[in-house]
């Protein structure tokens, strides 16, 4: 992926420099120079990674802790298919010796459906053997421990997150890791996926700033008048069910809002409503996503604030309302689970059933509570970090 954006910056800073309109195919792109190149530059990085053989086409029928980011550069070009898949020769780089052999694929790359899972596969299988442990939790986490030291690495396709307390072991990992991978080592998290670092005086914010900006342009929004209230406290508000003109911009408002809610937990509910209308969202929803969108406006500093906490106690709220949704009566719960004073892990979201009770959605609740719970003990457990106890509150309103 990180390949595929490289070069389509390039091309657009050529062809407008060197072409009136972007070339569509080979035999156009073939007749400028700079697009000659942009091409070569893509192709080299498969040639020296030995990504396939050519092959006769009948073959072919069947706490002073180190945080740094890493960047694998062509990620999936280094994982190797265990199936066996075969693609024509690039044009313009047709084989003269071999015109009518075909490429027998030894390594994934992009746009192949294999190719992240083989990316993964071989990384794994290095962490593996390196010593690491995969995470029975979260595949994603790796973790390491010798002694007194830790090493926890968090993948994301191609992007890496490393934490530890040995500097030494940090140092012997990243020499590993580029020994067998082109690794660039981006220093301390600055921006990742979106969520920025701030550091702050008592710790540090994750903020979703630059994202904001971005919804409230794609929506529009920019100079928009900012709110303090996320729903409309008022019961007189009047229902439009006339259908909205333009369900994809609504879909697609709403599914970057999701994203926001990574560290934005005070919009997980009213976010969670907007969802349940995907399918057909009306006027009257519309309304309602705009003035969450306005309620951004003016929360756009805010973030996710973690600081150093002296205690290790989990403390988790649940809460539910019975019948709250007037469309169909189901119940909505939520819950918020923080260690120390650090909130870790949030949802908000409708129950599947009905219930005829008030007191069978406060057990939901405390049962979705309590699921997260242990998933985050077993975390823990992994992470060899002790919790010196739970407690667990029921929020009730009355």
């Amino acid at each position: 992926m990180a390949t595929r954006s490289r070069s389509e910056v390039l091309i657009l800073a050529l062809s407008a420099q060197v072409c009136p309109t972007e070339p569509t195919c080979y035999t156009q792109a073939v007749k400028h120079g700079e697009w000659r190149k942009a091409m070569d530059e893509e192709l080299n990085p498969l040639l020296q990674n030995e990504t396939w053989c050519l092959v006769p086409s009948q073959s072919a029928i069947s706490s002073g802790w180190v945080v740094k980011q890493l960047d694998v550069h062509n990620a999936f070009l280094n994982g190797k298919l265990s199936e066996t898949v075969y693609m024509k020769q690039p044009p313009g780089y047709i084989d003269k010796q071999f015109p009518n052999h075909v490429c027998l694929l030894k390594r994934s790359l992009y746009g192949l459906k294999q190719a992240p899972r083989a990316w993964f596969n071989r990384l794994h299988a290095f962490l593996m053997s390196a010593g690491f442990k995969a995470s029975k939790t979260y595949v994603s986490l790796f973790y390491y421990s010798q002694d007194s030291s830790f090493i926890y690495i968090l993948v994301y396709v191609d992007d890496i997150l490393v934490m530890g307390n040995d500097q030494n072991l940090i140092s012997i990992l990243l020499a590993e890791l580029s020994s067998k991978f082109n690794i660039r080592d981006l220093g301390e998290p600055g921006f990742f996926h979106g969520v920025e670092t701030v550091e702050c005086d008592d710790g540090i914010l994750f903020s979703q700033q630059r994202y904001m900006t971005d919804i409230l342009k794609h929506a529009g929004m920019t100079d928009c008048k900012s709110l303090a209230t996320l729903i409309s406290v008022s019961k007189s508000t009047v229902f439009n069910a006339d259908l909205y003109d333009d369900a994809t911009q609504y879909m697609s408002l709403v599914g970057t809002l999701q994203y926001l809610t990574v560290t934005r937990p005070d919009l997980s509910f009213a976010v969670n409503q907007l969802c349940q209308h995907m399918h057909a969202p009306t006027v009257s929803h519309w309304e309602q996503l705009k003035r969450v969108l306005r309620y951004v406006k003016g929360t756009i500093t805010y973030g996710l604030r973690i600081r150093k906490s002296v205690s290790r106690d989990l403390h988790a709220f649940s809460d539910s309302d019975w019948a709250g949704c007037p469309e169909d009566r189901k119940s909505t719960s939520g819950y918020a689970i923080f260690l120390g004073s650090n909130i870790i892990s949030w949802v908000c979201k409708k129950q599947r059933i009905v219930a005829r009770s008030s007191t069978k959605p406060e057990y939901k609740a405390l049962a979705y509570v309590c699921a997260e719970k242990l998933i985050i003990t077993l975390l823990e457990t992994e992470l060899q970090m002790e919790i010196y106890r739970l407690i667990l509150f029921r929020l009730r309103t009355n």
